[in-house]
């Protein structure tokens, strides 16, 4: 953005400079700036401020009839003014994130083609290979620090949506502005459109990507290939965040490029340090150390095995034996609980598997395990039932159930139903957010377990720092310096994640403590400030007008 003082020759005036969504200010313009813009006649004469602007933006937002309109109503206005749709996002983050993320996001992937207005960020196809440097190089800038890319495989809990997954990409990197001060100018969207095996997309005439059969496989590895070549040829030193691949390719594209690249899986490693942070706060409640935990995972994907796998080393971490660590995870797939006489297990399940019988029941898994804390990451709508819940109940007196999957449809269980099948007892939290609940005359506020805590801090302490690599002790760090953040007050009425309008000073914290790790340990490739959190908070950005002239 240009600041104030002379403007560059190239500056766009007049309908180019309104057409502008990073430059244009709308009827925020000045006097002064209007005419030196050769904006006079193309706005109306009042000049607005920017809160004038927001609240006109929010009479709008609120008068729209269904969350999905409210979703289009905002994606138009971050296409006409990205400033004043970040600076409406971070005041009313709250009222926000359901609608530009989960759980509406999930609603807008479904229906892209049909709600398509303006492309944002980059597509690349199955059918370009051999120049996918060539198109990363369309984008109009080569300062691009974030990389968020999907393959459209595994949308939420809503499965293969194809080139329509682009949603994700563009709602998380709003997240990344809006919850930690990422500028919006140094991120790109990107979409590997591969092909899809969804019927109906197939058959719809509005699906904007290739119909055809996804590409597996070899030619599948070397596309990926030859797109991380490009994008680290063309966008040096460029963070590159991995999202809602299927799980045989999130698990090996993570195996392959976390030790080459700077890289992570956002559904693997973030959805696991915010459940940790979300754990901690947990064990505040019951009294109960981290090594006493016993969890039971409903699903074995990328989630839950990521999960397990940062929880198991934070209890080493905290003086737990490793194999005694690895023993308190239990794993319940789609056919029954993951045990060592199974022949059908992927090789991320194998090491969870257990001697033991073969359970086809969750109830009699929870009876046989007597887990702490259940964990769903099934995308199955409703599959933790009362009988389920109530045996939690009796087996703990502060059992925590956390019904992780999304959009919020397809969450395991409600908040109100775990609060009404404990008795009240229930410490619950999931990925999509719920209403607070009273039962039994006490006020619950059940926790949104969403990777939003963890992804735009950790970013944006690795962005700052130039870190070469992303590793598992900084989601580590990550998920202990939310965890601390979880106030007394916020912990008795059952929350065990700070409330969300406390997101960028959330994000501070772990963007500081990231960068420091960077430092400390040799990872870093920028200089190190005096003063890191000063550092980064003089680096987010913040969502306000520039001074034209």
């Amino acid at each position: 953005m240009t600041k104030t003082g002379k403007l560059p020759k190239r500056f766009p005036k007049g309908v180019e400079l309104l057409q502008d969504p990073r430059l244009n200010k709308g009827t925020a313009f000045t006097q002064d700036e209007r005419d030196e813009l050769k904006l006079h006649g193309l706005l109306p004469p009042r000049v607005n401020t920017l809160q004038e602007q927001v609240d006109r933006v929010l009479e709008n937002f609120r008068h729209k009839p269904t969350p999905l309109e409210k979703y289009i109503f905002m994606i138009g206005l971050q296409d006409r003014n990205e400033t004043l749709f970040y600076r409406t996002v971070i005041d009313n983050i709250h009222e926000m994130m359901p609608i530009i993320y989960t759980p509406t996001v999930g609603e807008a992937c479904a229906k892209f083609g049909h709600i398509f207005r303006r492309a944002r960020g980059l597509y690349i196809t199955a059918n370009d290979r051999g120049r996918i440097a060539k198109i990363l190089r369309n984008w109009p800038t080569r300062d691009v620090a974030i990389i968020v890319v999907t393959d459209g495989e595994r949308i939420l809990g809503l499965g293969d949506l194809g080139a329509d997954g682009m949603g994700i990409p563009v709602g998380k990197l709003s997240l990344y502005t809006a919850c930690a001060g990422v500028d919006p100018s140094l991120a790109l969207p990107i979409t590997i459109d591969v092909g899809t095996n969804n019927e109906a997309l197939l058959k719809d005439p509005l699906y904007i990507g290739l119909k055809q059969e996804r590409l597996r496989g070899k030619p599948y590895d070397q596309l990926m290939a030859e797109f991380i070549r490009a994008a680290r040829k063309t966008f040096t030193g460029t963070l590159i965040q991995f999202e809602d691949f299927a799980t045989g390719n999130a698990f090996g594209l993570l195996k392959k490029y976390r030790d080459k690249i700077c890289t992570f899986n956002d559904d693997i490693q973030g959805t696991a340090a915010v459940t940790l942070a979300a754990l901690l706060g947990a064990t505040r409640i019951t009294g109960q150390d981290l090594k006493q935990q016993r969890l039971l995972f409903l699903g074995a994907g990328e989630a839950g095995t990521g999960i397990a796998d940062l929880v198991a080393s934070a209890m080493v971490r905290e003086g737990a034996d490793p194999d005694e660590a690895r023993d308190r995870m239990w794993f319940f797939d789609s056919k029954g609980l993951v045990v060592k006489s199974r022949k059908d297990l992927a090789s991320h399940k194998k090491p969870y598997a257990r001697k033991g019988d073969f359970l086809t029941d969750l109830l009699a898994a929870v009876r046989e395990s007597r887990p702490t804390a259940l964990i769903g990451v099934s995308g199955k709508a409703q599959s933790f039932t009362e009988r389920v819940v109530r045996e939690m109940a009796t087996i703990n007196a502060r059992p925590i159930v956390f019904a992780l999957s999304n959009p919020t449809s397809q969450a395991e269980c409600t908040a109100e139903q775990a609060y009404a099948w404990t008795d009240g007892r229930g410490i619950y939290a999931s990925g999509s957010p719920f209403d607070p609940v009273i039962t039994q005359g006490k006020r619950h506020v059940p926790t949104q377990s969403n990777n939003a805590y963890i992804f735009p801090g950790l970013g944006l302490g690795v962005i700052l720092s130039g870190a070469r690599h992303v590793t598992d002790e900084m989601f580590y760090t990550a998920a202990r310096k939310v965890a601390n953040m979880t106030t007394e007050s916020m912990l008795a009425q059952g929350s065990t994640l700070p409330p969300l309008d406390k997101i960028r000073d959330v994000s501070a914290t772990i963007a500081t403590a990231v960068a420091e790790y960077a430092w400390d340990e040799g990872l870093a490739t920028k200089n190190r400030p005096a003063d890191i959190m000063g550092y980064v908070r003089a680096n987010m950005y913040g969502a306000q007008y520039d001074t034209y002239v």
